[in-house]
Order: C-alpha cells, then sequence, then structure tokens
C-alpha cells in the first residue's frame, strides 16, 4: 500500500525547519514558487505579530526532486529561520562556555521558567523532565507549522494533476462574523494585551468518490481529517459538513437524498460534508474547524514559576494578537496531505503515469 507521509523538525529559533516527504510518486511537477507563495500565505491576516516582519519564509528543496519533477526518492524541504543570527548562542547545538559572563548572560536572558496557561509549557517541563521551558515552547510553537505548509503544498501539487482544488475562508473572529466586525474586534484584543480565536472553513472540490474506507476505524477519512486538523496547535474542534448542527436537524432534514442524471449521481445538498461512512462520496469535503484564542498574552495570565514555586505573572513571548488565517492556511495543507495519502492508497503507483492510469480504470 502507498503512503505519503512525512516527518518535521526544528525550532522556532532554531536554524531551520525540516520537513522529510516519503512516498510521493516520480514525475510529479514540484513548482518551488508555488511553495513559497503557500508559506507567504500563512504569514498573512490581520492580528499577526511582529515575527512576521522578521521571517520571509522560502524553501529550498534538499533532495528528491530534479529538474523540478520528482524522482520517487525522499523529498527534504528546509525553511531557514532568519531570526537565528540572534539566537546562535541561547539556542547552540553544541555546548557553550558557561564560565564566560557574557555568554551566560545571553543564555540566562532566554531562560524561561513562568509557564503560560494555555500553553505546553508545564505539561511538557513535567513530561521531558526540564528546568527551561525554553526547551518545551521551541518545539511546541506554531512555527513548526512553516514545515506542514511546505509539506501540504507538495501534496497540493500531487492533487492539482488530477484537478483537485481547495480554498479556505474565515466564518467567525470573536463574535464577529464580518470583515469590518473582526478587525474591530481584534483592535481591541491588541490595545487591551489580549488575544482572539475564532472559526475557519475549508473546502476541497473534484475529489473522486471512495477515498477513505469503512472497513476499520483507523482508515476513516473524516476521522484522518479531524485528528490531522486537531493536531494544529490551538484548535479545539473540528467539523465535517453540517458538524454540530446535526444535532438540531431531523433525519429527513439532514440526510443528502440522492439523484441520478447525465450518467452521474449527485445530491442537491451537502450536510454530509463530501464524506459519507468515513469515505468521500463525490460532493464538496467541507471541514470547519474552531481555533482558541493564543495563550501567549501581552497582559500575562497568573502562574508558577517552577524553579521556585512562587506565583507570578506568565512570560511573555514574542506573539500575535490573532492567527485565525494562518490556521486556516496550515489546515488546508494538513487536509491536502490527507487527501494525498487517501489517494495514493487507494490508486497507488510508483509513478504519476502509473497513477493517471489507475484512476482513469478506478
Amino acid at each position: 500500500m502507498n503512503k505519503f507521509r512525512f516527518l518535521t523538525s526544528g525550532e522556532s529559533h532554531g536554524i531551520c525547519l525540516n520537513a522529510i516527504i516519503e512516498g510521493m510518486p516520480s514525475n510529479v511537477f514540484v513548482d518551488k514558487e508555488f511553495i513559497n507563495s503557500e508559506l507567504s500565505r500563512r504569514q498573512q491576516g490581520y492580528g499577526r505579530g511582529g515575527r512576521m516582519q522578521i521571517e520571509s519564509d522560502t524553501v529550498e528543496i534538499k533532495s528528491g526532486v530534479r529538474f523540478s519533477k520528482t524522482t520517487g526518492a525522499p523529498i527534504c524541504l528546509e525553511i531557514k529561520n532568519k531570526d537565528w543570527e540572534n539566537w546562535k548562542i541561547p539556542m547552540s547545538v553544541e555546548e557553550v562556555d558557561f564560565c564566560n559572563p557574557e555568554t551566560a548572560k545571553k543564555v540566562e536572558e532566554k531562560t524561561i521558567t513562568r509557564v503560560r496557561p494555555g500553553h505546553a509549557d508545564l505539561a511538557g517541563a513535567v513530561k521531558y523532565n526540564q528546568q527551561d521551558v525554553r526547551n518545551i515552547l521551541e518545539r511546541s510553537s506554531a512555527r513548526e507549522t512553516a514545515s506542514r505548509v511546505a509539506v501540504g503544498a507538495v501534496a497540493k501539487c500531487l492533487l492539482k494533476e488530477f484537478g483537485v482544488s481547495c480554498s479556505s475562508k474565515i466564518i467567525q473572529i470573536g463574535t464577529a462574523f464580518d470583515e469590518a466586525g473582526m478587525k474591530s474586534e481584534i483592535d481591541t484584543a491588541k490595545a487591551e494585551g489580549d488575544t482572539l480565536g475564532g472559526k475557519f472553513e475549508v473546502r476541497f472540490k473534484n475529489l473522486p468518490v471512495g477515498l477513505g474506507s469503512f472497513v476499520n476505524w483507523d482508515r476513516r477519512l473524516d476521522g484522518r481529517l479531524a485528528q490531522a486538523v486537531m493536531s494544529i496547535p490551538a484548535v479545539k474542534s473540528v467539523e465535517i459538513g453540517a458538524g454540530t448542527k446535526s444535532a438540531e436537524l431531523k433525519g429527513s432534514q439532514m440526510h443528502d437524498e440522492i439523484f441520478f442524471e447525465n450518467g452521474k449521481y449527485f445530491r442537491k445538498t451537502n450536510n454530509a460534508g463530501g464524506i459519507e461512512g468515513g469515505m468521500t462520496n463525490g460532493e464538496e469535503v467541507v471541514i470547519t474547524g474552531t481555533m482558541k484564542p493564543i495563550p501567549t498574552l501581552r497582559k500575562p495570565l497568573n502562574s508558577v514559576d517552577i524553579k521556585t514555586k512562587e506565583p507570578y505573572t506568565a512570560h511573555f513571548e514574542r506573539s500575535d494578537t490573532c492567527a485565525v488565517e494562518a490556521c486556516a492556511v496550515v489546515a488546508e495543507s494538513m487536509c491536502a496531505i490527507v487527501f494525498a495519502d487517501a489517494f495514493l492508497e487507494k490508486f497507488g503507483a510508483d509513478s504519476l503515469e502509473e497513477l493517471k492510469k489507475n484512476f482513469a480504470n478506478g
């Protein structure tokens, strides 16, 4: 069974972010500028913070691609952290001389012991037995999602070969549902030193019928999509189609009636969100995600210093007021990865040509 899978590595203020992709068929055109445009999309949105003025993410393709086409070998992607120049000593991979007062001072300035509510800080420090929370937040930071967007762009390159397209939009920010209201709420939250979450919607069109399966729990596509989107930092819920509104509908209102015309099945409604029985049904797949407010606040919450055990206000690390738009782009990418994997699972092949043949016969 062919699998599209990936691993990422890297820290928020480390040298770079990396991703290795395995399972990509050969001869797929990989557009580097498209990957960069996707990385740029992730950095946009009203309410983003200072990091976006420092970084302008671009990808370097290190392996697995020759003359802009995949070779079938693992693909290595790298995104350099431009802010690394300011972090060479406090984030050094090698030992540093703590007897040197200047070095010790630079490390101490970046050492964190005041944990932030709502973040991975405390649980991570306990789990990995760390006294400096820097070792937790550097990896748990949403900066890691830049790697996922790059991988998702490669997955989209594969899906484009079969006419699959995707989009996302913001549905809600705080209590606002229109653009003017959203901006107003973000401005207010920023002035108050607070943060905001919201809802976003991701849509995929032209997916074939039968991606995923009902035969075992872990092959159900809606479960795989939910896990992928829930894995994004700060996402607290995922819905498919009508989602939580399903509780309010009667069966006669909820279920999408089936029709047949001009040689194909179709529906006039899409409450199922394009997935039935854990499989794509040919309709547009609609996924809604809810992102909580970012837990790094300029006006910090009460917490504890894990070194002294004394009460303190939580540490503030440079952050955004609102990043729902960026989260939607990451969700697009994670869903594209799931669909690419399901695509290869159903039509699996080692080359694009063989994949297209299998797709035509499928």
